[in-house]
């Protein structure tokens, strides 16, 4: 996708899961990122990069969302979008009382998040703001076609059934495909931030994907296991390249 005319959006977020899902929403609807994970270096980031908007959590190490929502607010008028827990309401009061101009409540949808953002760059005024474009119809890599928007997917050329969560879980891996995926990042994308189970839910998904997918699931060679961190997906190419 080519670069947005828009400056970047600066996420503050010290829940490093948490920040790399932002991001990565963000980045898929065209829009530059800069991500700080303390109050300090959201204020530095700030001063150097002037990004077009920021997306700041409240609950911040080293420094405030808060203090960091003041300062900001005394050097520019840049939106800022603040991110809340769900029974901080003094806290939503005093931040649009010292300039922020929205606020999402966590748990919040990425698509919730992603209007937001939107919203708040066009009523700046802010040229080039990237158009809402659909999700890239097929994804490919190696044995698995995924056709997104007929929710049909095939392996070596073969009609493969997914359940709903397998075919999400499954879409999050080939649109990151080599990447390491955290447990925790993937149970953020496909069962949200407000899942409390443990990882074995996440394992037994993973488990069934390797039944469809791997010509040996007990050897898996595309979706595989990085030991104490989570799960990589290979194509063919990069299957090669290790």
């Amino acid at each position: 996708m080519a670069p947005s005319a828009v400056g970047p959006v600066l996420v503050v977020e010290d829940e490093g899961a948490i920040a790399e899902s932002v991001q990565y929403a963000l980045e898929r609807e065209g829009l530059d990122v800069l991500v700080a994970s303390d109050g300090e270096q959201a204020l530095e980031r700030f001063r150097a990069e002037r990004p077009s908007l920021v997306l700041l959590d409240l609950m911040l190490p080293k420094l405030s969302g808060l203090d960091v929502c003041r300062l900001i607010r005394s050097e520019s008028t840049v939106p800022i979008v603040m991110l809340t827990a769900k029974d901080a309401e003094a806290d939503k009061v005093a931040g649009l009382e010292l300039g922020a101009d929205d606020y999402v409540t966590k748990p919040f949808s990425m698509r919730e998040l992603v209007s937001r953002v939107r919203a708040q760059l066009r009523r700046a005024g802010m040229p080039g703001v990237p158009a809402e474009t659909p999700e890239p119809e097929v994804l490919r890599a190696g044995p698995v076609v995924l056709d997104v928007a007929r929710h049909e997917a095939r392996v070596r050329g073969e009609p493969v059934a997914f359940t709903p969560k397998e075919f999400e879980l499954l879409e999050v891996f080939l649109r990151r495909r080599g990447r390491l995926l955290t447990r925790e990042l993937l149970i953020e994308e496909v069962w949200g931030p407000d899942y409390f189970g443990d990882t074995k839910t996440l394992d037994v998904h993973v488990k069934r994907l390797r039944q469809k997918i791997e010509q040996d699931p007990h050897c898996p060679v595309h979706l595989v296991t990085v030991r104490g961190l989570g799960y990589r997906f290979l194509d063919d190419e990069a299957r090669s390249a290790s």
